[in-house]
Formats: structure tokens, sequence, C-alpha cells
């Protein structure tokens, strides 16, 4: 008995230090020097065949005529809008004086916002046009063959028992040596060496904690990569964001104060590095908040600020209004643009319904995170243009790189109502388009 106890002990501390040492050759010195031994491009590629093989099963399984339906649906939403503006339809139905079927321009516009309006669904998952074998779906697309139904078998459980595991081992590890590191790099004095580890411990635990995802990220023209004493400024997707921008680069973080597992990602950051954290009732003092981000870049020996200013994570599909606050401050703005793979896993949090325990264990049961994301020249204020306007700019040169449809209304109506100033807004357009064309004075009425 004891020997078979022994031989059992030998055993088990050799298969220990086998998944030890290929632990170390295989995830924990790649990270170190972030070098890519080409592993996750090979799996990348191997779930990209498996799911143009599952494409073509759902075509043959359903009907032709189905297939477009849906194809439409997803592609066109449940209505067909008409994207003729004000100006247009309401000066060229009368000549531009008043009629009292305007009222129902205004009624379709409603009816059509009632229906499906183009600013809610940007806070819910972006719709696929084809199912990528994963549970997020409106269709038992798994009943269209015995085949794709044992492939989807198959993912359930490679997802659940072989890669989760790991992935929860190593987001464990990765958040233990972030506390640890910093803990001990925050007792070295202020100075370069302190600042050097800081960077190193602060990029190898993103490293890490992409390839935790089996993340694919592809970087282009870092050439452009943010400088020392400007500002960031990127589309806002998923708090995947920061971990994918931290693993090529070091950036000085602003945003408000959390509590839980990321109060202690924030806290263990703060002990070796500066950032730029508020309270929620100081982000509503915008005066403090430029004084922070002035104070901030005037140092050009700082990391550069790393900003979101729509303020929520967007679906990925378009890019909100961005906050002027950013842009207010002067410096240089580096933007980043960051365009997610939906195919693979779905990297949308939506905050309104989902905790971030909830999302994390979403996204780690995923296939993996592919992202790409563009460095794009730095921009900066030209003259007599206001924040409004420069913080528009450079919105439009972001979702032109990432390929985004450009939205003007403020991210924060996924928690509030419309303000009055923008119902205040159409009315004065309208006023005004009527005003012009001088049915007022005139008192024409069609």
């Amino acid at each position: 008995m004891e020997e078979n106890r022994e031989g059992h002990g030998l055993a088990e501390g050799k298969i220990l230090s086998v998944w030890i040492f290929l632990f170390v050759a295989f995830v924990w010195l790649p990270s170190i020097f972030r070098v890519s031994l080409g592993i996750c491009h090979c799996y990348v590629k191997i779930v990209i065949k498996m799911l143009e093989w599952a494409t073509l099963q759902i075509e043959e399984g359903v009907k032709k005529q189905k297939a477009m339906a849906l194809e439409n649906l997803i592609s066109t939403g449940i209505i067909q809008r008409d994207e003729t503006p004000m100006e247009k339809e309401v000066v060229g139905r009368c000549r531009g004086c008043f009629s009292l079927a305007d009222v129902m321009y205004f009624s379709k516009k409603g009816c059509e916002a009632v229906a499906e309006d183009e600013v809610t669904r940007r806070f819910s998952s972006e719709e696929l046009l084809s199912w990528n074998l994963l549970s997020r779906t409106n269709a038992n697309l798994h009943h269209v063959s015995w085949k794709l139904a044992a492939v989807w078998v198959t993912g359930i459980l490679i997802r659940y028992c072989l890669l989760l595991p790991f992935r929860i081992c190593l987001s464990v590890f990765s958040i233990l040596l972030l506390v640890l590191a910093t803990t001990v790099v925050g007792q070295f004095p202020n100075g370069r060496v302190k600042g050097w580890l800081s960077n190193q411990v602060q990029m190898i635990c993103a490293t890490l904690g992409v390839r935790c995802l089996s993340g694919l990220v592809h970087f282009h023209n870092r050439e452009n990569k943010p400088q020392k004493g400007g500002i960031c400024v990127a589309n806002h997707t998923s708090p995947l964001d920061v971990l994918i921008l931290a693993s090529d680069g070091c950036y000085s973080l602003v945003g408000q104060v959390h509590g839980g597992l990321m109060g202690l990602i924030q806290k263990s950051c703060m002990r070796t590095s500066q950032h730029v954290l508020f309270e929620r009732s100081e982000m509503k003092d915008r005066h403090l908040v430029r004084k922070k981000l002035r104070e901030h870049i005037a140092d050009k020996a700082k990391l550069p600020i790393l900003i979101f200013p729509e303020g929520t994570c967007i679906n990925n599909t378009s890019v909100m209004m961005f906050k002027k606050g950013s842009f207010e401050v002067g410096g240089t703005i580096h933007p980043v643009a960051i365009k997610y793979d939906p195919r693979f896993g779905d990297a949308f949090w939506n905050s309104t319904k989902h905790s971030i325990m909830t999302y994390g264990f979403n996204v780690l049961t995923s296939w993996a995170i592919v992202c790409n994301v563009w460095y794009l020249p730095p921009m900066v204020k030209e003259e007599e243009e206001d924040a409004v306007h420069f913080a528009d700019r450079v919105k439009a040169v972001i979702a032109a790189r990432a390929g985004m449809s450009v939205l003007p209304w403020d991210g924060g109506l996924k928690r509030k109502k419309v303000k009055e100033s923008f119902k205040e807004e159409q009315q004065k357009k309208y006023c005004q388009i009527v005003i012009e064309n001088g049915s007022v004075g005139n008192g024409n009425v069609c």
C-alpha cells in the first residue's frame, strides 16, 4: 500500500511539473518578453474554419427565403427608415409654408422611434449575420442538422470544460501577480527605476490578461502611439479596452473609483503609477476634473492620459457623442480606434443588465477576443475651433477608421431620459424652416 501511495505521489508530482513547465514556457516567458508563439493565431484560424463550415450547414438546412428574411431583419432592423432630413421633407411638401400635414412627419418619426430607435439598440449586443456556435442567438439553429448539433455540443465541452478552467486559473494568477508586484514596486523610492519597473509590471500583467481570453490583437500604425504629456481618446466598448491598450503601452487612467474586483485592480495600479480617479460626486464637478487633467498633462514626464469620452460602453457598431470636457484642457489628442470581431465573442458590456462578474464569465466562455487597434495621427484644436467641434472631428476620424456609424446622441441616454434641450433643438429647427420661408409673417397656411 505504501509503495502504491509513493508511486501515485510521484506520478502526481511529475504531472504537476509538466504543467508548470508548459505554463512557464508557453505563457509566462512569452508574456514577459511580449512575443507571440503563434498558438492563438492557429487557434483562431481553426475557429474561423469551423464557423465557415457551420454557416454552410445552416444555409443548406434552412430554406433560402427564410435565410434571406433573417439576414434582412438583422442588417436593416425591423423597420425600413426614410432618412430624408426634416429640411427637405417639410420644405418640399408645401414649398416651405406651414402645413397641418407637417404633423404627420413628426408622428411618423415618433412611431419609428417607438418601434426601434437608433439609440437604445446601441446599448444591446450586436446582431450577427451568421451563428457563431455560442448560445447567444434568437433561433434554434443547432437543430438544423445532427452534424451541426454535434459540433455545437463539442464546442460547449471545449469552452466550459477545457478553456474555462485554464482561463480562470490564469486570470487569478494575473490578478495576484499584479497585487503582489505592485506592492513590492510601490516600496521603491520615486525615480526612473520605479517608473520602469511599474511599466513592466503593468504591461506583463495586461499581456497575461489578454491571453486569459485567448486574445488576438492586431495593432496598426504603432508610429502614432500616444506620447507622454498627451491625451489618448478611444471609442469605448468594454473594460477590455483598457486591458488591450495597456498590453501595448502604459497609460494614466481617468475614471470613476470602483469597488469590488475593479477597485482592487485600481488600488494596485495606484501604488506604482499616477492615475486620475474621481468619486461619483466629484465627477459632476467639471471644473475640478479639468483642473486635475491640466495638472497632469502639464508634466511632460507623466504617462499619457487614457480617456473614453463617450462615458459608457457602446455595442461596437457606432461611436456616440464625445463629452467636450476632455477637449477643453488643451494638449495633443491621440485618437485610437478599437474594433472587435463579434464572430468569436461578444466584447460589449451592458452594465445595466450584467454585473462585472457575469460579464467576465460570458467573456471567459467565448471562443476568443479578436480585435483591431489603430493608432491614428495626433490632432490639435484649430484656431477659433471650440471644444464641441473638435470633439466631433476626433469622433468622426475614429468612426471612419473603425468602420462604425457616427451618432450625435449622448451615451448617457442608457440610464437617463432625453434632455429637454434635444427636444427644443428639433422645435427650433422646424420654426427656423417656417420663418425662413416667410410663412409666419405672411400668414401662409397650406
